[in-house]
Order: C-alpha cells, then sequence, then structure tokens
C-alpha cells in the first residue's frame, strides 16, 4: 500500500462487505454506516504500508470500532432506568433510511438480529465474525483483546445462545413451529377463516401494559374475538417471525430487526390455546429468546 488514494480505493472495494459485516454486529443501517467512515478514519492515520490483506485488516478494525459502538450503547443502557428511555436505547430510534434497514434486517433474518441483541458486546463481536464470515479466532482476539482460545469460548457461548435449547422434543418442536407458522401467514394475509383454523374455541389472549395500544383489551377470549383483533394487526405481523422464547416455539415481533413484541404461544395438539403478548422491555430482557434456524449471511 504506497498512497493515501490506493488505500481510498481498497476502503471502497471493501465498503460493501464492511456494511455488512456492521450491520449484523450492530443492528442499524445508520450505525453501521458510521463505523464504516470511522474505520476510514483510522485506517488514514495509520501506516497500511506493510498490510498485505486490506479487506482483513480494515475487518479488524471494524471490529474495535463496533466493539466500542456496542459498549457504549450497554452503558447508556445501564444508565437508564425508566422502561420508555430503555425501550428507546434497544432500538426504535428512527433510521434515515427506514424502508432499506427493514429490507436489509429480512434479508439478514429478523429472528437472527433479535437474538444477536441479547448478546454481550464481545460475544456479539466473536459470533459475527467467526461464525458469519469466518474469521479466525487469532484476528478475533486482538479484537476483543483475548487470547484465541478465549475469543474461540466467547463464540461458542455466544453460538450456544443463539441457538437455543428446546424444552419440548424435536418432533413437538416441529409440531409448534408449523402451528406458528401457519398462525402468521394467516395474520398477514388478514385471513380469519385461517385464523379460526388455527386458534383453539376457548383461546385467550393476554397482554402486559406496554403491550397495549389503540384501546386493547388486556384479556380477549374465544377464537372468534382474537381472530378479528389479529385481523386488524396485519401490519405488524409483517415483521413477526418464529423464534423460540424460553424453549418454545414462539413469535418476536421486530421491525427493522428492533425487537418490540413478543409473543408467548401455548399450543395444544394443532391448534393455539393461548398467546401472551409482551412488550415490557424489562420483561423483554428476561426472556430467553433464540433462533429456530439461522439464516446464513
Amino acid at each position: 500500500m504506497n498512497s493515501q488514494a490506493e488505500l481510498a480505493e481498497q476502503l471502497d472495494r471493501a465498503r460493501s462487505h464492511l456494511r455488512a459485516v456492521a450491520f449484523r454486529m450492530l443492528g442499524s443501517v445508520d450505525e453501521a454506516e458510521d463505523a464504516v467512515q470511522e474505520v476510514w478514519l483510522r485506517a488514514s492515520s495509520a501506516d497500511a504500508s506493510a498490510v498485505a490483506n486490506v479487506t482483513g485488516w480494515l475487518t479488524t478494525i471494524l471490529g474495535r470500532v463496533c466493539l466500542d459502538m456496542l459498549r457504549a450503547r450497554r452503558r447508556r443502557g445501564e444508565e437508564l432506568a425508566e422502561p420508555a428511555e430503555l425501550d428507546r436505547v434497544v432500538g426504535h430510534a428512527g433510521s434515515a433510511d427506514p424502508e432499506g434497514e427493514a429490507a436489509l434486517a429480512d434479508a439478514v433474518g429478523l429472528a437472527l438480529l433479535v437474538v444477536l441483541d441479547t448478546l454481550g458486546p464481545a460475544e456479539r463481536i466473536a459470533f459475527v465474525l467467526h461464525d458469519l464470515f469466518a474469521v479466525p479466532f487469532d484476528e478475533i482476539a486482538a479484537i476483543v483483546e483475548r487470547s484465541p482460545a478465549a475469543a474461540k469460548k466467547l463464540a461458542s457461548r455466544a453460538r450456544h445462545r443463539v441457538r437455543g435449547v428446546a424444552t419440548v422434543p424435536a418432533a413437538d418442536l416441529a409440531r409448534q413451529r408449523e402451528v406458528v407458522e401457519a398462525f402468521l401467514a394467516a395474520s398477514r394475509a388478514g385471513d380469519l377463516g385461517a385464523l379460526l383454523a388455527v386458534l383453539a374455541p376457548d383461546v385467550v389472549r393476554r397482554a402486559d401494559g406496554a403491550a397495549l395500544g389503540g384501546g386493547l383489551e388486556a384479556e380477549v377470549r374465544g377464537a372468534r374475538r382474537v381472530a378479528q383483533e389479529t385481523v386488524t394487526n396485519a401490519g405488524r405481523a409483517r415483521f413477526a417471525r418464529p423464534v423460540l422464547v424460553n424453549g418454545a416455539v414462539g413469535v418476536a415481533v421486530a421491525p427493522r430487526g428492533r425487537l418490540e413484541l413478543v409473543l408467548e404461544v401455548a399450543i395444544d395438539g394443532d391448534r393455539i390455546a393461548a398467546i401472551d403478548v409482551i412488550g415490557d422491555p424489562i420483561r423483554l430482557r428476561q426472556l430467553r429468546l433464540a433462533v429456530v434456524d439461522i439464516t446464513p449471511p
């Protein structure tokens, strides 16, 4: 690397890769752009004359930038006490490009982004870099300031949390997934008949205060009433995906990959018997969320 012009050219070539890595580490298009810009500032002031793998070098710088940003985000969250403020910090601020961010979040996997947000900063960095982008552990170790063995343990711990542990046999889990998928498909389509087919006649829907809106009742009973209410929420259903919730299949509602609601679902046979809608940020953080399957990068 002999000049700033060559470095700028290499950065431009690597920009899409760096954005992809940063988005998975940060879960925000705007923050990912900020991180890539910070990489340019740091790289342009460093001596790159001996760098053989520029993309790898830039990815290492990006990892350090994102780790700092994740740690700062966590500190801000710990300093806030009000649930509304905590909710804002974990991801409900506006984006300069909400449609683009929604499309990117969907491509990456809404459920995966939601679960990544439950990891600690170093765990998230190690998992994303190794499992999603095949960065060697010796390079990750330099970013998280741990030994390669410790970095490997971080990624392993994160992997375990991302995949989760089901509390039911595989056959039951597959059946739960099928029922939840049918419920979500009917919800997105606003298909009252299909909803009635997947809801138990005496189904009950409960919701906490943070999840209620538009004058909704805290508790609704009966398949027809629950189905009719669900039809009115077709817009939210677009951002709903199956996830493991405390070891069973439930639903995460996550516009642009940012967790808004979780539905704990009780299934009896091939029908949904109960739905508990959780929107309180404190309650959300207490849930054990995991992906049902991982969308590859």
